[in-house]
């Protein structure tokens, strides 16, 4: 690759990790908006208490399935927003691994807060580490 993916391949990659998971999940993953950003704000790192901007790869910011009451006042779309950069930058460092297979576990880690799955469900999910 002659130049660092943009924001669209970041995007694609991450609604190709949105349509390879199991039928079951896929439709409620697909109403959780997608935002690719360069990198999150000072403001956001600041409410984290995150120094370094590539320290965050993604976020997921909404209220969890399991926690949603139907008495609960929509505040916006439950979201994933992923920082571009620092996901070129976790690729380029580790080397190791294909662009897509990075992007594919960091929204399968962000859909895990959305859906409130353990790390065993997480595993069944995106086997990682193989």
């Amino acid at each position: 690759m002659s130049h660092a993916p943009d924001a669209t391949e970041i995007e694609r990659l991450a609604r190709a990790a949105l349509a390879a998971l199991p039928e079951a999940f896929r439709p409620l993953a697909e109403e959780v908006a997608l935002r690719i950003e360069e990198f999150p704000s000072e403001r956001l790192l600041d409410e984290l208490g995150i120094d370094d901007p590539f320290e965050l790869t993604g976020l997921y910011e909404g209220v969890p399935l399991t926690e949603k009451s139907v008495l609960d006042q929509p505040q916006g779309p439950d979201t994933i927003r992923l920082f571009r950069r620092p996901i070129l930058d976790e690729w380029a460092h580790r080397g190791d691994v294909a662009l897509g297979d990075l992007v594919r576990h960091i929204v399968v880690h962000e859909l895990a807060h959305h859906f409130g799955w353990s790390d065993a469900d997480i595993a069944r999910i995106d086997r990682w580490w193989e």
